[in-house]
């Protein structure tokens, strides 16, 4: 099979297996690493913590974005 028919093959499979194929390519590219991801973890952990505590307040993903093209206008 050529490369132009997987692809085509595959943009008619159902969402949910176009998805599968996209995560498997994508592992098969960056395969996860239980170290990185036990990190990522306890930073997420302690990033929670701080919002609960109030040590740290949210900010809305439209403030960020909005700051982001704001600061990329200047």
């Amino acid at each position: 099979m050529k490369i132009r028919e997987l692809i085509n093959h595959a943009e008619s499979l159902p969402i949910e297996e176009r998805a599968f194929v996209v995560d498997s390519l994508l592992r098969s590219l960056n395969p996860p690493d239980s170290k990185v991801d036990e990190k990522w973890a306890l930073v997420a952990e302690q990033r929670l913590n701080e919002i609960r505590s109030g040590k740290v307040e949210a900010v809305s993903l439209e403030e960020v974005f909005s700051k982001l093209w704001s600061d990329r206008a200047k």
